[in-house]
């Protein structure tokens, strides 16, 4: 087990207000488990979420209009495409006209990003977001 390391923090008091009310909100416990995510979540951004870093996981949401022209084949296609970067996906029907998928990917973050463009700025696309995420490799 690694050793905790205890440090104060100064900051305005209404920032502090804020913080504690967004800690009511999520559900912490503590500060201490908050800062601590919230360090992790910066980590994980800048660090592995550099071009040069090997391998990180994403998830790439999207929304589609099912009338558009061949959009679910096109989006099949292309994940069949990157079979080895996608790892799963996920499709919801929201109603008689739209789709949502929740395409789970993983590789070098720079390829991430470039399928996660190009399944997202496709003709039909109505919303997309990539969620950045870690395999955990370096987090304790």
């Amino acid at each position: 087990m690694e050793r905790t390391e205890r440090f104060s923090i100064s900051m305005p008091s209404s920032l502090v207000r804020r913080f504690d009310s967004y800690l009511r909100e999520k559900g912490y416990s503590n500060r201490s488990e908050a800062i601590r995510d919230l360090i992790r979540e910066k980590l994980i951004l800048e660090e592995e979420w550099s071009c040069d870093s090997p391998q990180v996981m994403g998830i790439l949401v999207l929304v589609y209009d099912l009338h558009t022209r061949e959009i679910s084949d096109k989006v099949s296609s292309h994940q069949h495409r990157y079979h080895r970067e996608i790892i799963s996906t996920l499709h919801i029907h929201i109603d008689e006209h739209h789709c949502l998928e929740a395409v789970v990917i993983k590789g070098q973050p720079c390829k991430v990003r470039e399928i996660a463009s190009e399944l997202g700025t496709m003709k039909g696309v109505l919303f997309y977001k990539l969620i950045p995420a870690t395999t955990g490799r370096d987090l304790i």
